[in-house]
């Protein structure tokens, strides 16, 4: 892990922060698309269950897949600032590469 500076902890925080959020209103919007047949239809019983289970699964699944990818690509970014992060790659502003 190493040493980190109040900034970088700052900055993990407000991500994960970013993440939790994000995932949860993503998690409410994949819940209340999925259950909509069960209001607007009117269905009871074993379907409205079904549906209902889908639609917590699916809210579920939308949560930890949208936090992951946050806190995933935030972890790919986090060496971008180190000197030698950035050596092996062309195609820099400022550099030229056989890529650019």
């Amino acid at each position: 892990m190493g040493n980190r500076t109040q900034a970088q902890r700052d900055a993990i925080t407000v991500e994960i922060g970013y993440a939790l959020v994000t995932g949860v209103l993503l998690a409410v919007g994949l819940f209340v698309l999925c259950a909509a047949p069960v209001l607007v239809l009117g269905l009871g019983g074993g379907a409205a269950r079904g549906v209902l289970v889908v639609a917590a699964t699916a809210a579920g699944l939308g949560f930890l897949t949208r936090v992951a990818r946050v806190l995933w690509r935030f972890g790919a970014g986090a060496d971008a600032g180190r000197p030698d992060a950035a050596a092996g790659r062309p195609g820099r502003p400022g550099r030229t590469g056989p890529d650019s």
